[in-house]
């Protein structure tokens, strides 16, 4: 029986690159072995539709490759696929080593703000496990908060939380006046309503080869998935609102889940005095996602800052 699942084309230094060892998860994390199946082609898996397990993968995925002891999530609260979200982290260090002579920059001193962190607190627990920068992570929900804050103490890692108290806002009353940021990032909610948000359950579950369930194989609360307007009305706030933080964030970046927004929001784009902005596209599998990036920093300004830190 082969102990590797195949994944293709994921970012080179993904640890995840040539698909999950169970042999090294299952030994680390046994109780995973319960959710064990054997695919048609031979090769272990889980079966994705079935939340626990999927949860239960992520643990094993967390300590075996970045020693996060203790991770767990409510039922109801979004569970992340590990791999696809590392992609980001490591496709984000690629865009920083641009402005440091091609060096990835690594600790605590790079300073990273992650916008709608989550319960599951997955972006900083692996950039911090991979990279070693420090990150901030905010949420409007004070749950996911109190939960992120207890994530990062069980596993003894310094990240800063901070709820977002007012949903009107993206950077206000999170950046505050001395904060300077290497870079932004954010998964925002890409469902304009919550029917668009259950049909896009429905063809995960179709997917699967599964009947449609009450519930997406990932989970994930209302504020998680939509938002009025989806993505591009979120973005769009999010770049409105960069302006006023211009001089405090190297890079602002986001995840665009659907190609067409992409036009709209390189015309706003236009419209702001930036003096860089970049559509960098990941491949994950069968799948193709992308982020969008934009600078107000000139290139030598930006290259001086991390002459600087040197």
């Amino acid at each position: 029986m082969k102990a590797k699942s195949t994944r293709s084309k994921l970012h080179p230094r993904n640890q995840h690159k040539n698909g999950y060892d169970f042999n090294l998860l299952t030994s680390q994390t046994p109780s995973l072995t319960a959710f064990l199946i054997t695919t048609p082609a031979g090769n272990q898996s889980i079966d994705f539709s079935n939340n626990l397990a999927v949860k239960t993968l992520n643990q094993a995925l967390l300590k075996s490759h970045y020693n996060i002891n203790f991770w767990d999530i409510p039922e109801h609260n979004l569970c992340p696929p590990i791999p696809g979200r590392v992609d980001y982290i490591h496709y984000l260090a690629d865009l920083l080593s641009e402005d440091n002579q091609q060096v990835i920059p690594t600790g605590r001193q790079i300073k990273a703000l992650d916008i709608g962190t989550g319960a599951n607190l997955v972006y900083p627990l692996t950039g911090s496990s991979e990279y070693q920068w420090h990150f901030t992570g905010s949420d409007i929900d004070s749950a996911a908060i109190k939960i992120a804050k207890q994530l990062a103490q069980f596993n003894d890692l310094k990240i800063t939380l901070k709820q977002q108290k007012n949903p009107e806002h993206i950077f206000k009353g999170v950046i505050n006046a001395k904060d300077l940021y290497h870079l932004t990032m954010c998964n925002p909610p890409f469902h304009a309503s919550a029917e668009e948000a259950n049909k896009g359950s429905e063809r995960k579950w179709k997917n699967l080869g599964k009947a449609p369930s009450q519930a997406l194989n990932f989970g994930g609360q209302s504020n998680e998935l939509w938002c009025e307007g989806g993505e591009l009305a979120f973005i769009s706030s999010m770049i409105k609102e960069s302006s006023d933080y211009s001089d405090q964030v190297i890079w602002f970046t986001s995840l665009v889940s659907k190609k067409e927004t992409l036009a709209a929001l390189q015309a706003q784009l236009k419209q702001q005095p930036i003096s860089e902005f970049k559509i960098v596209d990941m491949a994950q599998g069968q799948k193709i996602s992308r982020f969008i990036a934009w600078s107000y920093f000139d290139k030598a300004t930006r290259e001086q800052i991390f002459e600087e830190l040197a």
